[in-house]
């Protein structure tokens, strides 16, 4: 790390200094031990600039508060499980929403810490790989939600993930991702990487076979060709199981100041940024596009054309 990279990171630790309650208390949940790191991360995606970092960390830790972000593994857990296989429509954007906030607290506070325990260093940041089976036309156009998860890892969970592996993609897929790429910054299109087929090959690069996600495993094995404890997607699987039992045990540990507010947080959604939503608009005209000639086909030749 370079001088000017050290100058900014002491700048940005001397702007937090003052900071007091309650925005301190969520700032240990937000480092988890590791101040520095996180402010780098802050930083990073500010492109260095220390003024607009510390803005947005202050933004994030407002957010956090506001929201009671520090107490949703306290309360029942809700889950959105794979991204081809998400049925979008079956659940509100709060539900969804505060699924994917609680693997993110979850991931922050319970396994980054356990693999820095275990490796004896700072390991603050994951890949993730993203199976787009079964993706179709219909999922896609649940574009507000992606855009509103979007800007909530953007504006409060910024540089936790080094890469995105994309797996398992249909044409669907492909044909979106030819149009939204030339959008993202060029540091977001550094992060994600389209494997081909299932990404067995590229991924064991990276991992042994015993970490690679069901779907990887082998060519065509599609998301549902094994059992519950090795599906990831299933609630049966072993880092489920774990996130419900230990955000049941938050739930009876943490003494609730006022009653327990039943069914999802309401987390208050951001306004998309100004890149987000031209990326949306994009998508949407993509789509509207794959639907006319889908449509064109039907008409002409009389049969039913899957949307994948």
């Amino acid at each position: 790390m370079g001088i000017v990279s050290q100058e900014a990171i002491v700048q940005l630790q001397a702007l937090m200094d003052p900071v007091d309650e309650p925005l301190n208390k969520t700032f240990q949940n937000v480092h988890q031990g590791y101040p520095a790191e996180t402010l780098v991360r802050f930083l990073k995606a500010r492109e260095w600039n220390v003024v607009k970092a510390h803005k947005m960390l202050l933004e994030c830790l407002q957010w956090r508060v506001q929201s009671d972000i520090d107490d949703i593994l306290a309360g029942l857990p809700v889950f959105a499980n794979g991204v081809g296989l998400s049925t979008f429509d079956k659940a509100s954007v709060h539900y969804y929403v505060q699924s994917h906030i609680q693997i993110n607290e979850y991931r922050d506070r319970v396994i980054l810490p356990s693999a820095s325990k275990k490796h004896g260093r700072p390991v603050t940041t994951c890949i993730k790989v993203l199976d787009m089976t079964g993706l179709k036309l219909s999922a896609l156009s649940q574009i507000k939600l992606l855009t509103i998860i979007s800007t909530i890892d953007d504006l409060n969970y910024p540089e936790k993930t080094n890469t995105y592996y994309i797996v398992n993609a249909p044409y669907i897929f492909s044909a979106c991702w030819k149009v939204v790429k030339p959008l993202l910054q060029e540091r977001t299109r550094k992060k994600i990487q389209v494997l081909p087929g299932c990404g067995r090959d590229e991924l064991l690069k990276i991992m042994d076979f015993a970490s690679l996600p069901h779907f990887c495993r082998r060519e065509g094995s599609g998301s549902s060709r094994h059992s519950e404890n090795e599906n990831c997607f299933s609630l049966d699987h072993p880092f489920h199981q774990q996130l419900y039992n230990y955000i049941k045990q938050q739930s009876l540990i943490t003494e609730p100041a006022q009653p327990i507010k039943q069914g999802s947080f309401h987390v208050d959604l951001p306004d998309p940024a100004a890149g987000g939503t031209e990326i949306a608009k994009t998508l949407e005209s993509e789509l509207h596009k794959i639907e006319n000639r889908n449509g064109l086909s039907r008409s002409f030749n009389g049969i039913k054309i899957d949307d994948e």
